[in-house]
């Protein structure tokens, strides 16, 4: 990827992570409103199909909207690993190094941002991941979390259903489900720009948790993840150019 190429991509993934934090940050307050509407605020398997139909929603229109941005990404994790598994396309080391502090800024203007305009009554449901066992439980468990939904991920995309409906709702659940799994050890984020944009607005952005918990972790088993899955899948060969006569 030229230089002109990767500055274009990292613009691209600054704003779509902008974007993504902002929305995926309400996604607790649009639960709470759409469930109260329903009457259907106390229980469990309602309001959990709720936030997972609004998450479907979202993937699927921001998908549209990476598809337009030249496919941007929102999660630094899923880069690296797209990239590992031999699916990222023209990136490069490059690239990488640029794109992920943009996405990390994004991720802080859309936590900034959704601070801002949300309703005073809601603002107690915004906030991001936050350790609750020991620093190397939490580290552990971010990294198999990030293992897991890297390979899931990988798995619908490339190797799922052909309809977009579908890949999106798999990822859907599969997110709600690694999200309820991990919600009593690191909240849990699977994405360290989403930690990183949270941590920043409380001024935990420079600690070791940030660092070892939400990104040295999670990029250890989303790489993993995609090591294991081209062994298993390897990428089709690269079509090699032909020399001119």
């Amino acid at each position: 990827m030229m230089m002109k190429d990767a500055i274009k991509a990292a613009i691209a993934d600054g704003l779509i992570t902008f974007m993504w934090i902002f929305c995926a940050s309400s996604f607790g307050a649009l639960t709470f409103v759409v469930a109260s509407s329903l009457g259907v605020v106390s229980q469990a398997l309602p309001t959990l199909f709720i936030t997972t139909s609004l998450i479907f929603f979202f993937l699927f229109l921001f998908g549209f909207i990476s598809d337009f941005l030249g496919g941007a990404t929102f999660n630094p994790t899923a880069t690296a690993a797209f990239y590992a598994a031999g699916y990222g396309g023209a990136d490069s080391l490059i690239s990488a190094a640029l794109r992920f502090p943009a996405q990390a800024a994004g991720a802080v203007g859309g936590a900034l941002a959704i601070s801002e305009v949300m309703p005073v009554k809601y603002k107690h449901m915004l906030g991001g991941p936050s350790l609750k066992v020991d620093l190397h439980t939490g580290a552990i468990a971010e990294g198999v979390l990030t293992f897991i939904i890297t390979f899931a991920v990988l798995l619908i995309i490339i190797k799922g259903p052909r309809n977009s409906l579908v890949k999106n709702w798999l990822i859907a659940m599969s997110t709600v489900s690694l999200v309820l799994a991990g919600s009593t050890y690191t909240g849990p984020s699977m994405n360290p720009a989403n930690a990183f944009g949270w941590a920043y607005i409380n001024n935990k952005h420079n600690t070791w948790e940030q660092l070892y918990v939400y990104w040295i972790c999670p990029f250890v088993g989303a790489i993993l993840s995609a090591w294991i899955f081209r062994f298993v899948f390897p990428p089709p060969p690269t079509p090699k150019k032909q020399k001119k006569a």
